[in-house]
């Protein structure tokens, strides 16, 4: 048996938000848009956003209940370029940085994600 990835959805205190800032910082089309629940289309799979009561985010490089778990890889052009957008949709950017050939990034919700450079 095979499976493919149907959707990624990530928790979040106010899905509407969050699914304005990836469609900004992707290019996609916000698909979906409620209180409740969003969803962004574009190339790939989608991903969805679901409001969660209490939500509390995910720490990025520290060991507690409420570490990192996964994260979202984006290749982009320009490194630079890249980070100076998505901070100006709302990202942050943590002090800790493991790399440089990469940048890790917290959208407004505080999911980790990582811009990277395809390598040829």
């Amino acid at each position: 048996m095979t499976a493919s990835l149907a959707m990624v959805s990530l928790d979040c205190p106010d899905p509407q938000a969050l699914a304005v800032f990836y469609s900004e910082l992707l290019g996609w089309k916000v698909a979906h848009s409620e209180e409740q629940y969003a969803m962004i289309t574009g190339e790939g799979a989608p991903i969805g956003f679901g409001r969660v009561e209490g939500y509390v985010a995910p720490q990025w490089s520290a060991d507690s209940p409420d570490a990192k778990r996964y994260h979202l890889d984006f290749y982009v052009d320009d490194l630079d370029a890249a980070e100076a957008r998505a901070l100006e949709l709302g990202a942050a950017k943590p002090e800790f940085q493991p790399g440089e050939t990469w940048r890790v990034l917290l959208d407004p919700a505080g999911h980790p994600f990582c811009l990277c450079v395809p390598r040829g």
